[in-house]
């Protein structure tokens, strides 16, 4: 794949005007990194998790208390990221910060595996949720029918729900193409999108408890919490779920490059970004059980290809009501798609300037954006959408993406020690203790994960584990290029 990959970028060299001389400059404001923050979370995990979560606790106050902790826990890790931000914020995001609290071969092992399962992932499960909300309004085609149970391994079935798929990749790459034609144009997309997400999200909120069936009592019914039925195990597997639902809040500080001030903005942009989703993500789920019963929700778990969220408003809205969330899912997914397009894209950037990725990468286009990036990054989400099932994907990301922020969080500790003096304009709040949490945290999930989704765990950790023999690649090629560049 190395080798290909290679090749292809170098060709692709030759064919778009590039310029090597240029950088990226800021421009964008705290308006534009809460927008981003929002952006890159409020996706498809709001309308879709709740079904699986019902499905592992079978408890309404149970699934809101696995939200509710999922959330602090996500702010938890905030505060300690918005502490690195301050000091170190620039193009390449928790790259830049990993590099510069351990070394340059764990921030490439990071960048490697935003590359191959994190950023790519979460852009393929996106676009797949997407293409099966408008399946929902107009009927795809399904295609290759003959191969529909081909498969590589016995786990991944590629020609199934071709025709969603195929629509998936192509919205993929008319998105990455749109990013490659400036900042400004996927900024602009993502603000108007915000506005529309957060009125979708206030009717459903409304609607659902002005049509509730069930009461606040038989919502928030605290017996449950006496079972034996929900272990820690269970509890985590439900979070991680949920985590979906957040995943994304590290993104705007991918961008650091091309915000004003980005060492004050970026730090508020993500605690501001990350608390007020976790109160809205509580509120749009309370109003889902406030309408479904929890065996309604496991109906929908177990149907595989129905949405928590739609099913609701069916109930109480008919036609009319699944066309309205249609839509909205449709808007909120396509604007985190566009968000995690756009910011994804830098990280690589960042690493080619490193001399840590194809040279090619670190080249920005004649709409001073970083083109090729771009590309390859859409090429290769593009082969995620066909190897796995949306919760396949996601499961197998946050298993990732959780090993390395733990490692950002126990970076504060480490700078903290070895640079006491270096200006931090924002402290993470509740240090030491709620970092401390947060480290322990990622590193339960890590191991939970394991346990329980031991194949999604496997494949995660194969392909971050692939980067190894990459990164001494790298390596050997730009020492032999340039022996003097010290690279280490």
């Amino acid at each position: 794949m190395v080798l290909i990959l290679n090749l292809v970028v170098q060709i692709s060299e030759q064919q778009v005007p590039m310029s090597n001389q240029r950088s990226l400059s800021g421009t964008l404001g705290l308006g534009y990194v809460i927008i981003f923050v929002f952006a890159n979370i409020i996706g498809s995990g709001v309308y879709k998790k709740i079904a699986p979560m019902a499905d592992g606790l079978q408890s309404s106050a149970w699934i809101l208390i696995a939200w509710a902790a999922a959330g602090v826990i996500t702010l938890f890790g905030a505060l300690s990221n918005a502490e690195l931000a301050g000091m170190l914020a620039d193009t390449g995001g928790e790259f830049v910060y990993l590099k510069k609290i351990y070394n340059r071969f764990f921030s490439f092992l990071y960048g490697w595996s935003l590359f191959t399962v994190i950023q790519t992932a979460t852009i393929a499960s996106l676009a797949y949720v997407f293409t099966q909300s408008l399946n929902s309004i107009v009927p795809l085609p399904e295609l290759f029918s003959d191969w529909q149970n081909a498969t590589v391994g016995g786990v991944f079935f590629p020609f199934r729900e071709s025709g969603i798929k195929l629509t998936a990749i192509l919205l993929i790459m008319s998105l990455t193409l749109l990013n490659m034609s400036g900042l400004k144009s996927g900024a602009r997309v993502n603000k108007v999108l915000f506005f529309l997400v957060c009125a979708g999200l206030m009717v459903i909120v409304v609607s659902g408890l002005t049509n509730s069936s069930r009461s606040p009592s038989e919502i928030a019914n605290y017996n449950y919490l006496k079972a034996d039925s929900v272990t820690v195990s269970s509890f985590m597997t439900a979070m991680l779920a949920a985590f979906w639902a957040y995943q994304g809040w590290v993104s705007a500080g991918f961008i650091g490059g091309e915000i004003k001030d980005a060492r004050r903005n970026i730090p508020k942009g993500i605690v501001i970004g990350v608390l007020a989703i976790t109160i809205i993500y509580l509120l749009v789920n309370y109003s889902y059980l406030a309408v479904m019963s929890i065996p309604e929700l496991v109906s929908v778990h177990e149907a595989g290809n129905q949405v928590a969220a739609i099913e609701m408003v069916r109930s109480f809205a008919g036609s009319g009501g699944v066309f309205f969330i249609s839509l909205l899912i449709l808007v909120s997914t396509l604007g985190c798609l566009n968000a995690s397009i756009l910011t994804g894209s830098r990280p690589y950037y960042a690493m080619s300037r490193e001399g840590l990725f194809f040279s090619g990468i670190g080249k920005l286009n004649n709409r001073n954006v970083p083109g090729n990036s771009l590309f390859w990054q859409g090429i290769w989400a593009s082969v995620l959408v066909l190897s796995g099932n949306f919760d396949q994907l996601t499961d197998m990301l946050i298993f990732a993406v959780y090993i390395f922020y733990g490692a950002m969080a126990a970076g504060v500790f480490i700078l903290r020690r070895r640079m006491p003096e270096a200006n931090r304009p924002y402290k993470a709040w509740g240090y030491p203790v709620l970092t401390a949490l947060f480290v322990l945290f990622c590193a339960g999930l890590f191991i939970n994960t394991i346990v329980t989704r031991p194949r999604e765990a496997l494949i995660g950790l194969s392909l971050i584990m692939a980067g190894i023999p990459v990164y001494f690649l790298f390596r050997k090629r730009y020492r032999n290029e340039n022996k003097n560049s010290g690279f280490t």
